[in-house]
């Protein structure tokens, strides 16, 4: 017997309706923003449907800045903040499979007490250690540049934690047959573990990414000139304390542009990332 309940998923369709309208209705409200004058915003006249300043803004954005606070253009910003996640992404996900890859299939002293040292790492974020982390940078003449961003960031405990627990779930028949083979670890990894990880690797690479596109402590600390900033700082900067001084429209302009990045990275890897979180055999 099939039971047709026409109204019984009725509540949670209304609310996960209601919960888009709620995150998507700010967005809307900053690309209506990005298409009207400066006027029109800071009267709080805004409506709700689209001005015809669309192409001015988004030009200025990107090619001028905000003139008032001298911020650098969009493009520029949107680079650094390109580099900064994918640089930071690809190598969480490289150094953290190639650690878990060592504590899993090989054996050495203190294997356990390595992996347990960079499983406490977990307690210390960047904004506890940051001090001595900005301090070790400075030293190392790494401000203002791409390594200085990316470097301290690109270690991660949570990607070794997922890496290792799927390791373990690799049936040994599959390690005993790359030996009969004659494979070695280099070759088993290259050939048997990186196909396996494929959805786990693309998971963790969306997530990786939107956390290095999102960090502001540390650009803000460890960037000084206006060409090395990212999208992030820009917005920041974009906003000033005199509401007669905001530019509006170039700040929702370039609101709207800086989420285009992560946006697009989603759309293009849905299918693997999904595959990555529900899949629970491979």
């Amino acid at each position: 017997m099939v039971e047709h309940r026409r109204f019984g998923n009725l509540l949670p369709h209304v609310v996960l309706l209601l919960g888009v309208l709620i995150v998507a209705f700010p967005v809307y409200m900053a690309v209506i923003g990005s298409t009207h004058d400066t006027t029109t915003i800071a009267n709080g006249q805004m409506p709700l449907t689209a001005g015809s300043h669309l192409l001015e803004n988004y030009s200025r954005a990107l090619f001028v800045g905000g003139s008032q606070m001298r911020t650098e253009p969009v493009w520029g910003m949107l680079f650094n903040s390109f580099v900064m996640a994918l640089v930071i992404a690809v190598g969480k996900i490289a150094i953290s499979i190639i650690s878990a890859y060592a504590v899993v299939y090989f054996r050495f002293p203190f294997r356990m007490t390595a992996f347990w040292v960079i499983f406490i790492t977990l307690m210390l974020p960047v904004e506890v250690r940051i001090y001595p982390t900005y301090a070790v940078a400075s030293q190392l003449n790494l401000l203002d540049s791409f390594t200085g961003l990316t470097l301290p960031l690109i270690a991660s405990a949570t990607a070794t934690l997922l890496f290792r627990q799927f390791f373990m779930t690799i049936p040994a028949e599959l390690v005993e047959a790359s030996r009969i083979d004659g494979a070695g670890p280099i070759r088993f990894f290259k050939d048997t573990v990186l196909p396996l990880s494929r959805t786990n690797i693309a998971a963790l690479f969306v997530i990786l990414f939107i956390y290095g596109w999102n960090q502001y402590l540390w650009p803000l600390l460890i960037t000084t000139r206006d060409d090395m900033q990212t999208i992030v700082i820009g917005i920041k900067k974009l906003i000033v304390t005199a509401d007669a001084l905001t530019d509006w429209p170039v700040v929702m302009a370039t609101s709207v542009l800086a989420m285009l990045p992560p946006i697009l990275i989603v759309v293009v890897m849905q299918k693997l990332f999904v595959r990555g979180l529900v899949e629970t055999e491979k």
